[in-house]
Order: structure tokens, then C-alpha cells, then sequence
């Protein structure tokens, strides 16, 4: 039986501070594993800009996953600069903006009702058993497939994610549209906060 050996980071902190570690992490092991699909999540567009010296578009699709528009309300149309989606856009990163794959619908009778729909408690689940990271890169390797973002669902993603702002959280995932989420796989967790 072979056997995959892989150093996992493991951070005290949660959020921010992390960020550039995971996007090394990242490198690393999309160097070390071939792997050709980048996708990172970024609300406010400060991970995505980091991740520019660690990713490049001649060699990597790498996919920029920001908030939907008004995720926040109706007060804020977007939480992530539109010229800062027009200037990685331009360097040749995808940006794709969307409604969160484990929310939609669910999200407004939660908030709306105090009521936890199924989906909502799976991602409450992931969140509180997991990480939030983990939950933010299942979701965004699903959303990147429902897109059309990723050319060959055969291969594995990266994903970077993190709590709150910024990224702490790095892993290999076997993508799946939304609609067959329950054959998305975990393959790896190169890093999470603990």
C-alpha cells in the first residue's frame, strides 16, 4: 500500500494574520501534487491581492470567489472592490461572484424566521465541527463547478478560505456541482486553525 506524507500547519489564530502562510501552503502543494485549479475565497479583495505574488494566471486558472452582491444587506452592494475585480480580471484571474452554495434560499428563512433549514445546519455543522474554512472551501469548489469555472471536474482544486477576513484554511478537494455536493471530497487539509 503506498502511502501520501504532507506537513499540515496548523495555526493558534484564526483569521488574517494567517494569510500569507496559507497561500505558501497553497503553492507548495499545488506544485507538489500538479494541481492546476486555484480557487480562493475573498470577501473585501485583500486575499485575493496577496495571493497575485503566489499565483499566476499563465500557469495556474485560479478563481477569485468573492460574497454575493448584497450578502450584507441591502445597504452594501458588494463587499469587495469592483476595481480591484476589474484589475485582477485584467491580469487574467477569474473573479465570480455568487450565492453561497450551503445559504440561498435557506439563509433569508434563518435570518428572517429563526428557523434552520437542512442546508443551513449542515453548514452550522461544518463550521462549529470543522472549521469555517472548511466549510468556505467545500462550498467554494462546488460553486466554482457550478460555474463552469473549472475545466475538467476530474482533477483536484486547491481551496483557500478562512475565517472571517482573510485565509487560514488550505485543501485538496475532489469538486462536485451543488447538485451531487454529497460526492465532493476532502481529500487533504494542508492547513486550518485549531
Amino acid at each position: 500500500m503506498s502511502e501520501i506524507r504532507v506537513e499540515v500547519s496548523y495555526f493558534k489564530e484564526q483569521g488574517a494574520v494567517n494569510t500569507k502562510k496559507a497561500l505558501e501552503v497553497a503553492r507548495k502543494y499545488a506544485d507538489e501534487f500538479s494541481i492546476k485549479d486555484i480557487i480562493i475565497a475573498s470577501t473585501t479583495g485583500m486575499t485575493a491581492q496577496k495571493s497575485v505574488e503566489y499565483f499566476s494566471p499563465n500557469e495556474f486558472n485560479i478563481v477569485i470567489m468573492t460574497h454575493s452582491y448584497y450578502f450584507t444587506g441591502l445597504n452594501k452592494r458588494q463587499e469587495f472592490p469592483e476595481k480591484v475585480m476589474k484589475d485582477l480580471e485584467e491580469k487574467g484571474f477569474k473573479v465570480f461572484s455568487t450565492t453561497h452554495a450551503l445559504g440561498a434560499v435557506s439563509r433569508s428563512y434563518r435570518l428572517s424566521l429563526n428557523q434552520w433549514p437542512p442546508v443551513e445546519l449542515m453548514a452550522k455543522y461544518l463550521r462549529q465541527n470543522f472549521c469555517q474554512g472548511i466549510k468556505v472551501c467545500m462550498e467554494i469548489a462546488a460553486m466554482a463547478v457550478d460555474a463552469g469555472l473549472i475545466p475538467d471536474i476530474e482533477r483536484d482544486v486547491i481551496c483557500v478560505a478562512g475565517t472571517g477576513r482573510g485565509a487560514d484554511t488550505v485543501c485538496l478537494i475532489k469538486p462536485m456541482p451543488t447538485g451531487m455536493f454529497d460526492k465532493l471530497r476532502v481529500k487533504m487539509i494542508f492547513a486550518k486553525p485549531i
